[in-house]
């Protein structure tokens, strides 16, 4: 079930940080495949008081995207022939106007069926904004140092302990421009629909580390970024970060 983290708001965050295990390759191997198979329209089998559930009703509808959503682009909207990596992008080309922001996208992904599907149409849609998508997780890019002016990461920081983004913050401020901006979202731990959130993303096959905002922005502070700007939303709150 979903790993609820707010507890640890007390705990000094290097103990914390220092007990999680440094092999993720567990959590890649589930959030990939939970994704390949919503992008596959695969069917999930679930139990009964799952099924019942409101929120499962709204996910089953197609209700709960547009909650569930950070529209990153109102905390740094991507300029005419900037550089962009967008971590865990989905098919984030496909829908959102990066035509009309001209500017230069790069992608992430640790699903393969999104990876696939994008790197088959992008180039097609725009083959001179699009520079195609790696498979690979946020904490590994490979990428020459301060390439990048902006650096998005949305959706799946929840699926990860905080450890695991003590390497990614490190590793997005290595590719980072010094005057560029990190754009991301956490959990809201102490959102209305956290809980229920949780448990139904579980059952879908991806764990849910229920983290407090405090724990975030202790991490944050420890990698050595300033938040300049944040956002909340429904269920994620937006951070908008800079190294320089």
């Amino acid at each position: 079930m979903a790993q609820k983290r707010s507890e640890s708001k007390s705990q000094d965050l290097s103990s914390f940080l220092g007990s999680q295990s440094p092999t993720w390759q567990e959590q890649f191997e589930a959030v990939a495949l939970r994704f390949n198979r919503e992008y596959r329209r695969d069917s999930f089998e679930l139990p009964a008081e799952v099924l019942e559930m409101p929120i499962y009703q709204e996910w089953q509808a197609g209700l709960l995207t547009s909650r569930v959503t950070s529209p990153f682009w109102e905390l740094a909207k991507p300029k005419k022939n900037q550089r962009c990596l967008d971590l865990g992008c989905g098919v984030s080309f496909l829908i959102y106007p990066w035509n009309e922001w001209e500017a230069v996208f790069y992608g992430q992904e640790i699903s393969s069926v999104p990876r696939d599907l994008l790197n088959s149409r992008g180039s097609q849609l725009n083959s001179k904004l699009f520079k195609g998508v790696q498979l690979a997780p946020a904490n590994e890019l490979d990428y020459p140092a301060a390439q990048f002016d902006l650096v998005f990461a949305t959706g799946f920081s929840c699926y990860y302990p905080l450890a695991y983004w003590q390497d990614v913050l490190a590793a997005v401020k290595s590719v980072l421009k010094p005057d560029g901006f990190f754009v991301f979202d956490a959990i809201d731990s102490d959102a209305e629909m956290a809980e229920n959130w949780a448990i139904l993303e579980t059952y879908l096959g991806a764990e849910v580390f229920l983290e407090s905002l405090a724990d975030w922005k202790k991490l944050i502070q420890q990698s050595g970024a300033k938040i300049v700007k944040q956002q909340p939303g429904d269920l994620f709150q937006l951070f908008k970060l800079s190294f320089g």
